[in-house]
């Protein structure tokens, strides 16, 4: 499928952007993990893209979660989506969908997880994840995936890694409880039990940004083995395979780091292989072993 013509009518989204990042702290105690920057693009603006380039554009369309953060997640989203503000605590991932249930009303539902990065060189973002409406029955679970390490790891699905991206039926999500909950023990594994999951195989790269790690690789992929410094960024320092933010000043060395927007490397200052936030933060991201790679 190459364009938007298997997109059911009916069919609505809701990208996922409640979570609280515990892995990516400190750098989550500033900013949700939804609107952390990938290649100078906060991740929420990645999969807003993603579902409008399958024709699913505005509030009638497209909702988005948000709880921890919230009103950040708020302020950026806008009137761009129905927003869903959780209460207390996150939802998790299935109660965050059942507390939509009554503005999905009846409607198929494809959710995306804001935090996954997702890249195909051979289609644009929406395009690239089309293969998981077509020839869609309505009634299976679809998952987005990729051929695991281990076929038989737990946590996978026919032998694949989930890469963020799910295709749910109304049928199943009319029932799901407002209570915290995930969709792989609510709807995916029981799905999978009775033979009604699907897993379409995701062709480009995934990570899911999750770790430093995995957020600085995520980062990197984007940058394709270059500088990505923004426009209004100042760099007078040595900058190499790196990502400078908007408004961020680089006068020292950097290489293979993440410089958030509106941060700082001093004059004399030598980062690697980390994340800068501010003028005073800095996480060091270990080698990955994860789930994102390119097959």
């Amino acid at each position: 499928m190459t364009g938007t013509a298997s997109v059911p009518a009916e069919l609505c989204a809701v990208v996922l952007a409640a979570g609280e990042g515990t892995r990516l702290r400190p750098l989550t105690e500033r900013v949700p993990k939804a609107l952390c920057p990938v290649g100078n693009v906060p991740l929420l603006d990645r999969a807003l893209a993603r579902v409008a380039g399958l024709g699913l554009v505005g509030p009638a369309r497209v909702a988005v979660n948000a709880c921890y953060l919230g009103d950040q997640v708020v302020a950026h989203v806008g009137d761009r989506a129905h927003l869903s503000v959780e209460p207390g605590d996150p939802l998790g991932t299935a109660g965050g969908v059942a507390n939509l249930r009554d503005w999905i009303d009846g409607r198929p539902v494809l959710v995306g997880n804001a935090d996954a990065y997702l890249a195909d060189p051979a289609a644009p973002p929406g395009p690239d994840v089309a293969a998981l409406l077509d020839g869609w029955d309505g009634r299976t679970v679809r998952l987005l995936g990729q051929p695991a390490a281990d076929p038989a790891a737990p946590g996978t699905f026919d032998g694949h890694c989930f890469t963020g991206f799910s295709l749910l039926p109304w049928r199943l999500v009319r029932d799901l409880p407002v209570v915290f909950s995930d969709l792989v023990r609510a709807l995916w594994r029981p799905a999978e039990a009775a033979g009604a999951l699907e897993v379409v195989p995701y062709p480009g790269t995934f990570y899911d940004t999750g770790t430093p790690a995995d957020y600085l690789a995520a980062n990197l992929h984007a940058a394709n083995g270059s500088a990505l410094v923004a426009p209004t960024a100042t760099v007078t320092g040595r900058c190499v395979e790196s990502v400078v933010g908007a408004g961020a000043r680089v006068d020292g060395d950097v290489c293979r780091t993440v410089v958030w927007p509106g941060a700082t490397v001093r004059d004399g200052e030598r980062l690697r292989d980390v994340i800068r936030a501010g003028n005073d933060l800095t996480v060091p991201a270990t080698a990955t072993s994860g789930p994102g790679r390119n097959i």
